[in-house]
């Protein structure tokens, strides 16, 4: 009995410390990866919720980003896409139902690309939603 338990108990000990091991790569991964976005335009495309409004976040993620990104070329570094799960005060409305966000390293580069095909991205909003979005244009500092 008392082997099982020493056994268990090195076993617990083992998965705590590889748990731990991982969760400060983890963070050390997510400083490291902070630190090289520093510098870049960041465009923060946000869906603001509202009743009745409506977002088709697959068509989104799998047509209409991409399409975005392949416009903006070598200048993109990446592209995330968020889905709105809940507001940041308990029982109040979602802000936004999604945002989109591209990192780029030269604004003047972004505007080049996004001037000319800017009819085609608003024409396609009509794919997946109902609402106007918001765009917040701004450069990471950290």
């Amino acid at each position: 009995m008392k082997l099982k338990l020493v056994v268990s108990f090195l076993l617990l000990t083992a998965c705590f410390a590889a748990f731990g091991q991982g969760k400060q790569s983890s963070i050390a991964e997510e400083h490291g990866s902070a630190a090289a976005e520093k510098g870049l335009i960041k465009v923060s495309i946000m869906y603001p919720f509202a009743e009745g409004k409506t977002f088709n976040i697959e068509y989104y993620e799998t047509k209409h980003m991409p399409m975005v990104a392949g416009f903006l070329g070598s200048n993109l570094v990446k592209y995330t896409i968020e889905k709105g799960v809940a507001s940041g005060i308990p029982n109040q409305p979602l802000p936004y139902m999604a945002i989109g966000t591209f990192y780029v390293k030269s604004l003047s580069d972004y505007q080049a690309a996004i001037g000319p095909n800017r009819d085609k991205i608003r024409a396609d909003f009509a794919n997946y939603t109902n609402v106007a979005p918001v765009i917040l244009i701004s450069e990471v500092v950290r």
